[in-house]
Order: C-alpha cells, then structure tokens, then sequence
C-alpha cells in the first residue's frame, strides 16, 4: 500500500514539473515574440557619422618606410531612432593610408546615446616612427609635397540597441570616413590657424556605417 502511494506521489510530482516547464517555455516564447515584433514595427535605423574637420600637427615621412603624424579629428555622431538608444563600446579610431594602418589605435570613450541624440569626439590619432610599406614611403612624401593626401579614418566597435527597457546583445560597427586632407604650415583652401605649425580644415565628410 505505501509502494502504491509512493508511486502516485512521484507521478503528480512530474506531472507539476511538466506543467511549470510548460508554462515557463510559453512565457519565454510570448516574451520573445513580443521583442521581435516591436523590434520589427520600430525598424532601427544604424547611426549616421560625419567627419567634420582634422588638424594636422605633424606629418613626417623620415624614412622610405617610417612614418609619424598626429592628427586631431572632430567626428559627428548621430542616433536617428526616435524611439531606440544606442550604446557604443570598446571602440578604437585609427588612419589608414592605400589600405594599410598608419596610426596607434586611439580609443574613444563607451557612451549612451539616447533617441536622436549628437554625440562629438575629437579624439587625437597618431602614430611615431611606425613602419610603413616601401611603396607608401615615396607616395606619402609625394603627397606632402602636393599639398595634400587622401587617408581613411576608421572606427571599429560595438553597439547595443535600447528599446525601452530591453537591451540587446552586441553588434560589431565598422565606420569608414575617406576625405582629402589638406597638409601645410599655411592657412589656405578655408583652413584656420590653431598653433604653431597647425592649421584646421572643415571637411564635413560623410562616412559609410555598417552594423
């Protein structure tokens, strides 16, 4: 007799640990679908980056292959959700010149940018006695020479998406901004003087986003 009732004890036990599974996997499955469909009717839009202006304070070729700059870029940021924030993490600014880096990674700050926000960094990017390859030496000095060179200011990182309170996993940013950029002691073309030997350019340069 309490063989019999052990075994119905043990029966109704599963049968309640069947039940709260299942009501636990439907839960999950409304909570899913309830993100999905308000991720789908408020479609986000990826963030929008401008290059505004760079100032050079140096641009040296010392060498056929070694190279040093400092260059401070202003870069403009731009959510254009109305309704989802956006987190930027573990982000790194660096110059590239024919495809091949020519600057220190330079990091910019992790920040929330909520519904149509603008964010500015103007972070500093750099590089001393980098080494560079043969063939870029002699078109960068040729390019110093001419008055100016085009480089690629590009970003990598990762964002999360905030939809109300939900907050996403990370996705990985990549941002490229190719401008011309003026070189010279010399204001001129609407550069500015900012120091000795500095002179800023407003560029107002879209660059291209992708998440």
């Amino acid at each position: 007799m309490s063989e019999k009732k052990c075994s119905h004890h043990k029966s109704k036990k599963k049968k309640i640990i069947r039940r709260c599974c299942t009501v636990l996997m439907i839960f999950l499955f409304l909570a899913l679908l309830i993100i999905l469909i308000v991720w789908a009717v408020l479609q986000p839009k990826k963030p929008r980056f401008i290059l505004q202006d760079t100032t050079i304070f140096t641009f040296n070729v010392s060498a056929p292959n070694i190279f040093s700059t400092s260059i401070q870029a202003t870069i403009y940021a731009h959510n254009p959700n109305s309704e989802i924030g956006i987190y930027y993490d573990n982000m790194d600014i660096y110059a590239t010149y024919h495809n091949q880096q020519i600057t220190y990674y330079t990091q910019i700050p992790p920040v929330y940018q909520g519904h149509k926000d603008v964010n500015i960094w103007s972070p500093f990017v750099y590089g001393n006695n980098v080494p560079i390859a043969p063939y870029n030496g002699p078109g960068l000095s040729e390019d110093q020479q001419n008055g100016g060179v085009w480089l690629d200011f590009k970003i990598d990182g990762r964002v999360k998406w905030k939809v109300g309170s939900v907050i996403t996993g990370h996705y990985h940013l990549h941002v490229t901004c190719s401008a011309y950029v003026p070189l010279g002691d010399r204001p001129g073309n609407g550069g500015i003087m900012v120091g000795n030997n500095a002179v800023k350019y407003q560029l107002s340069r879209s660059c291209d986003v992708s998440v």
